[in-house]
């Protein structure tokens, strides 16, 4: 079994790392299939709440690899896991349990200050640890743990857990998983974590390295496009969580429908984010990316949205939801092929895609929120399928002067 796990691009030494996230980001994924209908429901904005958390996911994303430079991959990751369970008890304990909605938009942010501290740091742990020719593929099993926890294991537990313990003891389980998740990474995961940044320059840490990650970006210009093309990836995932469960009710599709179709399509998407790793190395980073990434989700973010206008059937939703998460998954070899743009400062280039992936958590929410009224669902589907286009155009120049 280990022998499979290593031909599949995942490093071995790092593969107790791997179960962390996974169980880690199942904590943070139980409410992400009920938490809007249910403030909704309380007369709360949703896309709001969903807004602000994006920011400091955002924020903290980004600050991961610089952090990580500076303090080492482990006591950053240590770091996000308190704040994370500190966002969690302020979030349920009190803002949840007395309907309390600025705290809620405070410790809800707190909370996504915490989880990229955690996931995203592994990603450069990952990086410094893995050979190139199997870069893409080990970022592959990043994201298959990620979204496995996330979208999936998380989606199902908690759709559960709110119909047989309540919501508040459901939140309040995320702090068991991330606690175990911690364990599993920080504690029984023995791979090497001192001395990645050996041959860096020294001036990468701290307010040295803030700037310099934010350097990169003017200094290697492909590194900003490759950054903008991560945002674009996933804000359509952060869009659906707001508005799709609203959307669909228009058609009779129930809560826990919604739930049994979110959670299955991820399962197709974390497998397809193993095969296109895998399906980078081979066939090109680049092309990947532009073509099953961009155009694959351009296409199918219409026919999702348009889907039950199509034929109002639970499983040919569920069918064009599975094509969506497919080609999701077509942006995995972002994560190696950023990184390979440049010789040195690596932990700055994952940070600007670990900033691009936070930002989406914002401008997905953001979007719903600023276009709902002018242009309603229908328009945001739209927008959201041009962004598509735009990051293959985008793909076609972030082309590494040595790979495929």
């Amino acid at each position: 079994m280990a022998n499979i796990f290593e031909k599949t691009g995942m490093p071995k030494a790092l593969s107790w790392g791997f179960l962390g996230v996974l169980i880690f980001m199942m904590g943070d994924g139980i409410e992400q299939t009920w938490l809007s209908r249910y403030i909704t429901e309380a007369g709360f904005n949703s896309a709001e709440l969903f807004s602000v958390y994006g920011i400091t996911v955002a924020v903290s994303s980004w600050l991961s690899g610089v952090i990580a430079e500076s303090w080492g991959v482990k006591r950053t990751m240590l770091a996000g896991f308190i704040l994370y369970c500190i966002g969690v008890a302020g979030f349920a304990g009190i803002g949840m349990a007395n309907m309390n909605y600025p705290v809620l938009l405070l410790t809800y942010a707190i909370k996504g200050l915490g989880y990229p501290l955690f996931a995203y740091t592994f990603m450069v742990w990952i990086t410094y640890r893995t050979e190139k020719s199997v870069l893409s593929s080990a970022q592959g099993w990043f994201w298959f743990v990620f979204t496995g926890g996330l979208n999936v294991l998380g989606a199902y537990y908690g759709v559960f857990a709110v119909e047989h313990i309540g919501v508040l003891p459901t939140l309040w389980s995320a702090v068991f998983f991330a606690a175990v998740g911690a364990v599993f990474a920080l504690w029984i995961n023995k791979s090497e974590s001192t001395n990645l940044f050996a041959g860096e320059d020294p001036g990468t840490g701290g307010f040295k390295g803030l700037i310099r990650g934010l350097g990169i970006m003017k200094r290697e210009p492909k590194v900003l496009l490759g950054g903008i093309v991560r945002v674009i990836n996933t804000t359509s995932q952060f869009a659906f969580v707001v508005f799709m469960p609203l959307y669909l009710t228009k058609y009779g599709v129930t809560d826990g429908q919604w739930a049994s179709i979110w959670g299955s399509i991820f399962i197709l998407n974390i497998l397809f984010n193993l095969v296109f790793g895998i399906v980078g190395d081979k066939f090109g980073w680049n092309r990947t990316v532009a073509w099953f990434g961009g155009i694959g989700c351009a296409v199918t973010v219409l026919l999702f949205y348009y889907s039950p206008q199509i034929l109002n059937n639970y499983w040919f939703i569920f069918l064009c939801g599975a094509l969506w998460c497919i080609m999701l998954a077509g942006y995995v070899p972002l994560s190696a092929l950023v990184p390979s743009l440049v010789d040195k400062d690596k932990g700055a280039a994952v940070s600007v895609l670990n900033l691009g992936a936070g930002l989406a958590a914002f401008v997905g929410p953001a979007l719903v929120r600023l276009l709902e009224k002018p242009i309603g669902y229908t328009g945001i589907a739209w927008v959201l399928a041009g962004l598509y286009v735009a990051s293959a155009v985008m793909t076609h120049y972030i082309r590494p002067s040595k790979n495929s």
